[in-house]
């Protein structure tokens, strides 16, 4: 019995549009971490990255589901000595929501070269306006 294998070089790659309004943060990271990948593909490869351009929009709109908005926090480090700093969740989505989508999707793939090349097909905008309108990106409901 043969098992298929892809190739890097003969993947076919779409661009899918995924709107965040009013969308979980979580399952949206989830949708948009499987189709980085290629899951949702039958050529699906666990180590070649067959995954699809996604381009999610209104991510300010994005909900956090209980009280993750006041007691969940954006930790990072700076690289100096005690530069541990930390961002409410509620103000991390006020200021920058691009970047909490950003990271809950990084946090979700493989932790590994691989897995920050599939992060590079991953674009996040504030607004719902985008500017890859000549690769005709497909809507993509996750609802």
């Amino acid at each position: 019995m043969k098992t298929y294998m892809a190739h890097a070089d003969n993947v076919e790659r779409k661009w899918y549009v995924v709107d965040a309004e009013g969308v979980v943060l979580g399952r949206l990271a989830s949708k948009v971490a499987a189709i980085l990948r290629g899951k949702n593909k039958p050529t699906f490869t666990p180590n070649v990255d067959t995954g699809d351009f996604v381009i999610v929009v209104n991510c300010d709109k994005a909900v956090l589901t209980g009280k993750k908005l006041e007691k969940k926090y954006y930790r990072y480090h700076t690289g100096h000595i005690g530069g541990l700093k930390s961002i409410q969740y509620k103000t991390l989505m006020a200021n920058k929501a691009d970047l909490a989508v950003y990271e809950a999707v990084k946090g979700m793939l493989p932790k590994n070269s691989l897995g920050r090349q599939m992060i590079t097909k991953l674009k996040v905008y504030r607004g719902a306006e985008h500017n890859h309108q000549a690769q005709k990106p497909e809507v993509l409901k996750l609802i």
